[in-house]
């Protein structure tokens, strides 16, 4: 355990942390204050740095986890559940990011399918009168259909001509954005108020709340639960599954095995696009509550960060995602409470990903031997 991957990736957490702590002691005005005469009265320097970082944690840690400083439980844990909502719609995305990652194909397009699935369910969301149960089925399906439509033309594109899925995606990225932008101008998602957002979805087709009105979490984040056992019992129990990966990692082979690389790979980006395309519904159903030019945030671009945090497999992206919620709700928290810049915990983000996908430097650094596998595999 102590060599594993997993504990390798503890301490890229770690290493992150630590060098985000250099970086909030040195924005610090009384840090750089006390820096002026370090000289003379080093410790001051020492206990400033100490104190900044240390509240600035501990302010992350409240914003995201527990509010230990709270009058209320429910306002203790209110952190914790902020952090739920904004994980949901970010793990289902890196779900279908990592779908294609297993399968040799790298889906840059989960923006924009997270956008053509909010666009549709929503359209049928506050279109429809339906009861209850029912408009919701339909429209999350929906936002399905729509993600593995915007995914399935890169899919086909890259079956039938050899288009890179890396530009053909990037480029639908920029088609779904503009198409958003226009629908947001016409009387069929906009009706008559005349703002560049939609109409609200009606309240029989939004999301239930998951613990009651005092929190914003809802079912979707029971359906990202649904989606990660659904992702592993595809990739690593069904005959489709080990299809696609025996594609992902020789696709020559799998050829002479008899598997259509062509089909696979529309399979691929169909199940890519529809997991992406979930991910938007849940956001609007269950959040938004209504289509803006912004419903997708970065949410499409942060699940290829996610994805390769949690080493593409469901378990992982599970709680890379609940990192990754946590760390932007407490970010939030931290800015009001201490003042730190959020702009840290982008680069706490980004150093996790970094020395992630940079093992032998968390070792190295460690000093932490490599897996009697990894070494077995180098000296063959």
């Amino acid at each position: 355990m102590s060599t594993g991957n997993a504990m390798v990736t503890v301490l890229a957490f770690v290493l992150a942390l630590v060098i985000g702590g250099v970086l909030i002691a040195a924005v610090d005005p009384d840090v750089t204050k006390a820096a002026g005469y370090f000289f003379s009265r080093p410790g001051d320097l020492l206990s400033a740095a100490w104190s900044a970082v240390a509240s600035a944690y501990a302010a992350l840690f409240r914003g995201a986890v527990f509010d230990y400083q709270a009058d209320t439980f429910a306002l203790a844990i209110r952190p914790l559940t902020e952090t739920m909502t904004t994980a949901t719609p970010l793990i289902i995305a890196s779900l279908g990011v990592a779908v294609a990652f297993r399968a040799g194909l790298f889906n840059i397009g989960a923006q924009g399918q997270v956008i053509l699935g909010a666009i549709v369910s929503g359209y049928i969301g506050f279109t429809y009168h339906l009861p209850a149960g029912v408009a919701v089925l339909l429209a999350l399906l929906g936002g399905i259909a729509g993600g593995a439509l915007w995914g399935g033309i890169a899919g086909v594109l890259k079956a039938r001509t050899g288009a890179h899925e890396v530009i053909v995606t990037i480029m639908l990225n920029y088609v779904a954005t503009n198409l958003l932008a226009w629908l947001l101008t016409t009387k069929a998602f906009i009706g008559t108020n005349g703002e560049p957002k939609s109409i609200t979805v009606l309240p029989h087709a939004q999301l239930p709340l998951l613990f009651g009105s005092q929190f914003r979490v809802t079912w979707g984040f029971v359906i990202a639960i649904l989606a990660s056992v659904a992702v592993w019992w595809l990739m690593s129990r069904s005959r489709l599954g080990f299809q696609l990966r025996a594609v992902g990692s020789n696709p020559a082979a799998s050829r002479t095995a008899g598997i259509s690389v062509q089909r696979m790979t529309i399979y691929v980006m169909l199940i890519s696009g529809a997991l992406a395309g979930l991910a938007g519904a849940v956001q609007l159903l269950g959040t938004s509550k209504y289509i803006t030019d912004g419903i997708a945030g970065t949410i499409g671009f942060d699940a290829i960060t996610v994805a390769l945090l949690g080493r593409s497999k469901p378990l992982g992206i599970f709680f890379a995602g609940l990192l990754y919620g946590g760390l932007s709700a407490g970010g939030r928290f931290m800015e009001v409470v201490t003042g730190t810049p959020i702009d840290i915990v982008l680069v706490l983000q980004a150093l996790v990903v970094l020395f992630v996908a940079a093992p032998a430097l968390v070792r190295t650094i460690f000093r932490i031997p490599a897996p009697s596998g990894e070494l077995k595999g180098a000296a063959a």
